[in-house]
């Protein structure tokens, strides 16, 4: 998302930080590219004018053009409209009523409305530790009822059992009523969706909506879809009075106009987005972090917020000391795989990182993803004990049967050893060095600032 509005951002502000000082003309050409990368990324027209109006009103100023560095004052001054543009701030699923808490999923069909229930539903109860039901009210979409109670279970929360024949506002009232007399915190209601928006979805809503009178009406939309997402959007405010947005995709390969559009064309908050398949891919959507990764700044504060939340720290701390006594195996080097591929694919996590955004393309073409850890972690297991304690032992024959039992070749079982011998070497100049201690400080400094929610602005 955003790869291809991020690299025409970075052409205009890199050829703008290579001038001494700028003209109001230099600014305006500038601005010209701004406005064409953004059309081209399907930003909404109307957004686009007042997204240039803003950054024109504040760099053309003569503040701006005798600075120091003028072109990174114009960088800066496009970020904060960004960030303006994307909502300003972080807005939370809102969770301050009475319970049952009823929050109402629409959109149309395909957005991924229903997984999106399930994984709300897992947030809802792992991080907020809420009791949740998760309740379908699509009889329209075969087998709809039955998917949402598989994604309960996988999120190990209460779904609301099927009765065949109950109309959706049927189901959303005993859903409510179940969740009165069960004590239930949270109550999510996964509505019906259409190939395109009609009346009687629209009806169907409307009625669901009266009778439980949600906390949250929260809309759905598939990143992928372009100015489309903003039509949906704008029928279903009108229609329901929306009080937030949910993109899912957010990790494909959309031009991300629709992102930065909605908040300005609905008035509605963006406030969580789908950046993967797995259930636990559901993150608050933080404008300030996504505006820094548009423009090259990277996300090093959710790059760290998220190896906290996915490695387990006494594992990295054993790690860390059989590291510092020079005791490091293939064991220890296939822990340390697994570990890194809870946090999703290696391009995903490069991307998080400032700069990496010039470098994208050869990180695509490096093919850096989690398959290269299952198949390293194949070569592993394949070896004896003997072997992944003393990699030396493995000589020519020996490599030729860990490579018959991985289903790979000899040439990834040499790779691997390699990558092997290079971190081991690495790991034994940095203990000479004292450098593993100065490492952890510093590892543990990112996660308290983390943990603290410092802001990367």
């Amino acid at each position: 998302m955003f790869d291809t509005l991020s690299g025409k951002l970075g052409e205009v502000f890199d050829r703008l930080r290579r001038r001494g000082s700028l003209s109001e003309a230099d600014v305006t050409e500038a601005l010209r590219e701004i406005r064409l990368a953004l059309l081209d990324a399907d930003v909404a027209l109307p957004v686009v004018k007042d997204f240039i109006a803003t950054v024109k009103e504040k760099a053309v100023g003569a503040e701006v053009l005798r600075s120091v560095s003028p072109g990174q004052m114009v960088v800066k001054i496009v970020n904060d409209a960004l960030v303006e543009a994307l909502g300003g701030a972080v807005v939370p699923v809102n969770l301050l009523a009475p319970s049952p808490i009823p929050i109402l999923m629409v959109g149309l069909q395909g957005s991924g409305k229903t997984t999106t229930s399930g994984k709300l539903a897992l947030r809802l109860r792992t991080r907020e530790r809420k009791k949740v039901l998760l309740a379908s009210l699509d009889t329209q979409r075969p087998a709809a009822q039955l998917q949402l109670e598989q994604l309960a279970q996988r999120a190990e929360v209460a779904s609301l059992p099927i009765i065949a024949g109950q109309s959706p506002l049927q189901i959303a009232q005993r859903a409510m009523d179940v969740a009165r007399r069960e004590v239930f915190d949270v109550v999510i209601l996964d509505t019906a969706g259409r190939l395109s928006i009609d009346a009687a979805l629209m009806e169907e809503v409307k009625s669901i909506r009266f009778a439980v009178n949600p906390v949250e009406t929260l809309l759905v939309v598939d990143a992928m879809t372009g100015q489309d997402a903003v039509t949906t959007a704008t029928a279903f405010n009108q229609a329901l009075g929306i009080t937030g947005i949910v993109m899912t995709r957010l990790d494909g390969d959309a031009r991300g106009g629709a992102a930065l559009s909605m908040r300005a064309v609905t008035g509605a908050p963006i406030k969580l987005a789908g950046t993967g398949e797995k259930l636990d891919a559901l993150d608050e959507f933080n404008p300030e972090r996504i505006a820094g990764r548009i423009l090259g700044m990277g996300d090093i504060v959710g790059l760290v917020e998220r190896a906290a939340q996915n490695i387990d720290q006494a594992e990295a701390e054993k790690l860390a000391k059989r590291m510092a006594k020079g005791k490091f195996d293939l064991d220890d080097y296939a822990s340390q795989l697994k570990q890194i591929s809870k946090m999703g694919s290696l391009s995903g996590i490069l991307g998080m990182l400032p700069g990496v955004g010039k470098i994208k393309k050869q990180i695509e073409d490096a093919n850096l993803d989690t398959t290269m850890f299952k198949r390293q972690a194949a070569i592993i297991s394949s070896m004896t004990k003997a072997e992944r304690r003393n990699p030396d032992l493995l000589k020519a024959s020996r490599k030729k049967r860990v490579a018959a039992g991985s289903g790979t070749s000899v040439q990834e079982v040499n790779k691997l050893l390699k990558q092997f011998d290079d971190m081991s070497t690495m790991m034994k100049r940095m203990n000479k060095a004292g450098g593993q201690e100065a490492m952890m400080r510093q590892m543990q400094a990112a996660m308290g600032q983390a943990k603290g929610g410092r802001r990367p602005f």
